[in-house]
C-alpha cells in the first residue's frame, strides 16, 4: 500500500463524494475512479486527498469542470451552479471500492 499520511479535515473539503455513472463504471475497468471535487481544487491537492483519505497510490489526476445549465423554473430563468469532476488514475494493482466509504 501507499505511504500512510495524514489525514487532515480539509481533504474532506476537495473529495465531495464519487461519481457514479455508466461511463465512469467503465472507467473503472482501466484503474480509474470520478469524484466530484470542489471548484478550486488543485490537481495536487486532489491526489494528496485521495491518497490519504483512501490508502492508495494515484498516477495521474484529470479535471473537468462541467459548466451549469440554464434551465426555467416557473417561467423564471436561473442557472445551475458549475460542477468538477477528478478522474483518479490508480497505480497498477491498486483499486478503491467506492461502495463501502471512507476510511
Amino acid at each position: 500500500m501507499a505511504k500512510k499520511q495524514a489525514i487532515d479535515s480539509r481533504h474532506y473539503d476537495v473529495i465531495r463524494a464519487p461519481h457514479i455513472t455508466e461511463k465512469s463504471t467503465l472507467l473503472s475497468e482501466n484503474n480509474a475512479v470520478v469524484f466530484k471535487v470542489a471548484n478550486d481544487a488543485t490537481k495536487p491537492q486532489i491526489k494528496a486527498a485521495v491518497e490519504a483519505l483512501y490508502d492508495v497510490k494515484v498516477a495521474g489526476v484529470n479535471t473537468i469542470v462541467v459548466k451549469g445549465k440554464s434551465k426555467r423554473w416557473k417561467g423564471k430563468p436561473y442557472k445551475r451552479t458549475d460542477q468538477k469532476k477528478a478522474i483518479v488514475t490508480l497505480v497498477e494493482g491498486q483499486s478503491i471500492d467506492i461502495t463501502e466509504g471512507v476510511g
